[in-house]
């Protein structure tokens, strides 16, 4: 379900709803927009009927959606995403964003021989996995830390704006160093 507020909706009017929703069991997303604010609904509704959120102040309707991943819907958030990486804006109306580079990283030489081929094609991100997951602990697993560093080698020689994975929150803490 998707509350949409209208466009004047105050800070205490969002509040009061998303405070009503939690009341009843569910849990309230707030997605701000450009024009108005909406609140997406997630939980399972059949517990109670948010219906009568149509009656709080500020509240402009009230949108059952019944597809999945609700929160990524055009209701719930009509607005395009546009993600900055690196000074790089991806999504909305900036057209295509070609990206390259190894599925997982190697060596440095390996890595910069793309990003050279990447670079001269055009491209304006490269993507390198430094941590790979894998079914099997006897495959390549990646370089981890090392593959960082050598990303973060390349993105300073070939000025491109680095895409790459975490798995976890020690895998993620070191991405963001390197960043």
């Amino acid at each position: 379900m998707l509350v949409v507020m209208e466009a004047g909706a105050r800070p205490e009017q969002i509040e009061a709803v998303v405070k009503q929703i939690e009341k009843i069991g569910l849990r309230a997303h707030v997605i701000p927009g450009a024009n108005r604010t909406a609140i997406g609904i997630t939980g399972q509704q059949r517990k109670a009927d948010p219906q009568n959120l149509e009656n709080f102040d500020g509240v402009k309707e009230v949108i059952q959606v019944s597809h999945a991943y609700k929160l990524v819907s055009r209701e719930a958030k009509p607005d395009d995403t546009v993600v900055n990486i690196g000074g790089v804006d991806v999504g909305g109306g900036n057209g295509v964003i070609v990206t390259g580079g190894p599925c997982a990283v190697e060596s440095l030489d390996q890595t910069r021989a793309i990003a050279e081929g990447v670079r001269r094609a055009g491209g304006q991100l490269f993507r390198g996995g430094a941590y790979k997951p894998r079914t099997s602990p006897y495959s390549f697993q990646g370089l981890g830390e090392e593959g960082l560093e050598i990303l973060a080698r390349v993105r300073e020689e070939f000025d491109l704006p680095i895409v790459t994975e975490a798995i976890d929150e020690e895998s993620l803490h070191l991405v963001e160093q390197y960043a």
